[in-house]
């Protein structure tokens, strides 16, 4: 089903996400937290390492302006932490988010191999518990299972869990490929994101897409035209929102600058935000270290490590006026080294960066 002759990371990475979405029914939320013994030693390591500092201080303050990190709207999406829910379970993780100073969980799926089986109610309450706010959570979009967990086959399931969890925004990191890549497949995919967003809506709840690169390519019958260009066009800004995973969009800009004639066509990720910043009400900020080398321009780093400007791009989307608590920013590694480090530093590095004055 790839659409590449070479074998694709990315199509790769969307793939196993979406193979992790589901929902855990039964057991209690005793047998997942037994499992916090292995989680306070990891805890006494992280906090040697910042010197028992807060998040905000951990890396030294970068300016004197006020913090670019807007209070309370800083989140991590658990799939970089899937490797520890499997092995210690949501409570020790949740319990070292809550160390690291995170406000927001966005989950990929409600078990992620979960060390014990969990109700929505217990997840739900295990993240108050450790001041998490759960804000949203990625499913796929269609499968060609009719008993698939997707938006396509079970929209009243997602919505019905995604309302037992209290969330704000329900979402899919699915391309919107199921028709094809013409014009006409992605205006097709647009009036279905249009009916979810519509029944989203109903329920009090956002509905959203998280973009990879693909979506910044060309439709294959008018190269002219930028896919992602139709999607924003042919979609109802009051139905379907959009999170921008922001090293995706920067890959994009390396990958599709040109046409396939190899004309110029280039963009500015951030120039999207700026002329619809009601329409990203979340983001992933997920870094990478510049690499010309690389088909994909980058390779992903932990956030601090790498090359986008996040001072720079944080502060353009919050000083907007009325924007300074109006978005919530995700914190990503795809395949972290080690994801609680990845999750400690992160927090370290966009708790500590400043305005420019």
């Amino acid at each position: 089903m790839s659409r590449f002759s070479q074998p694709d990371p990315e199509l790769g990475h969307r793939l196993s996400r979406r193979g992790m979405l589901g929902v855990a029914a039964g057991a209690t939320a005793a047998a997942l937290l037994g499992a916090a013994a292995p989680a306070n030693a990891a805890t006494g390591s992280a906090t040697a390492a910042t010197g028992g500092a807060t998040p905000a201080t951990a890396s030294g303050s970068k300016g004197r302006g006020r913090p670019v990190l807007p209070p309370g709207r800083l989140g991590i999406q658990l799939y970089s932490l899937r490797d520890k829910v499997s092995t210690l379970g949501f409570g020790p993780v949740f319990a070292e988010l809550e160390r690291y100073g995170y406000d927001e969980v966005e989950f990929a799926g409600y078990t992620q191999g979960s060390a014990g089986p969990i109700t929505l109610a217990q997840l739900k309450r295990l993240a108050r518990d450790h001041g998490l706010n759960p804000i949203g959570s990625h499913v796929g979009y269609y499968s060609d299972d009719p008993n698939a967990y997707t938006f396509a086959q079970n929209l009243t399931k997602v919505l019905d869990d995604a309302q037992a969890l209290g969330l704000k925004h329900i979402g899919t990191a699915s391309g919107p490929f199921r028709y094809g890549s013409t014009v006409d497949a992605w205006k097709r995919a647009a009036e279905d994101f249009n009916t979810y967003g519509a029944a989203a809506r109903a329920r009090g709840m956002k509905f959203y897409q998280h973009n990879h690169s693909e979506e910044f390519s060309f439709a294959t019958d008018n190269p002219k035209v930028r896919l992602y260009d139709i999607l924003l066009k042919e979609t109802d800004p009051d139905l379907v929102h959009l999170e921008m995973d922001i090293y995706w969009a920067y890959v994009g800009q390396f990958r599709f600058s040109k046409r396939p004639d190899g004309t110029p066509a280039p963009f500015e990720p951030l120039n999207y935000v700026l002329r619809q910043p009601d329409r990203y009400p979340l983001f992933h900020v997920k870094d990478g270290e510049s690499d010309p080398s690389n088909p994909y321009g980058y390779t992903m780093t932990d956030v601090g490590d790498g090359d986008i400007d996040y001072q720079r791009f944080i502060s353009a989307v919050t000083r907007l006026r009325g924007h300074r608590k109006a978005h919530h920013w995700q914190a990503e590694h795809d395949n972290p080294a080690e994801s609680f480090t990845f999750a400690r530093r992160s927090s370290a590095h966009l708790h500590s960066l400043r305005e420019k004055c």
